[in-house]
């Protein structure tokens, strides 16, 4: 078998990739109000919070997850996977929607919304990292 890159092939054959198969290409505001719309769907489905992400060293941080949290909600959108995003981990959705851990702490963690939090509450908090100026309204200051 002779192995040869996708450019090449284009010219040999005719290549069609399934619509299914191609990423989406969105832009991180995009990402970001997917992400918000979801969270909306259910205004009052309880999620769970990250354990104070802040307290743990940088890989494990990375690492953590909760089964029914809002990177959960995010994760199960086949559109969102299909654009890149590699799971429920707090590390893989802070590169995904392109967000400082800082941020990502806000919107997940246990110290600013105790064990669980509505899913409304997750969708302002995400809708603030989308449009900054809305932190110091919502949290009294600026960034």
């Amino acid at each position: 078998m002779e192995h040869r890159p996708l450019s090449e092939l284009s010219s040999v054959a005719d290549l069609k990739i399934p619509e299914e198969v191609q990423a989406q290409v969105l832009s991180k505001r995009e990402r970001l109000d997917r992400w918000v719309d979801l969270l909306e769907q259910e205004p009052d489905r309880i999620l769970r919070t990250l354990d104070e992400i802040e307290w743990k060293p940088r890989a494990q941080r990375r690492a953590l997850r909760a089964d029914g949290s809002a990177l959960t909600v995010a994760y199960s959108d086949p559109v969102l996977r299909r654009a890149g995003l590699l799971s429920d981990r707090f590390g893989d959705a802070v590169d995904f929607f392109e967000i400082s851990e800082h941020d990502a702490h806000i919107v997940l963690c246990s110290c600013h919304g105790g064990e669980s939090m509505r899913a409304d509450e997750a969708a302002r908090r995400v809708r603030g990292i989308r449009s900054p100026s809305l932190w110091a309204l919502y949290f009294g200051w600026f960034r």
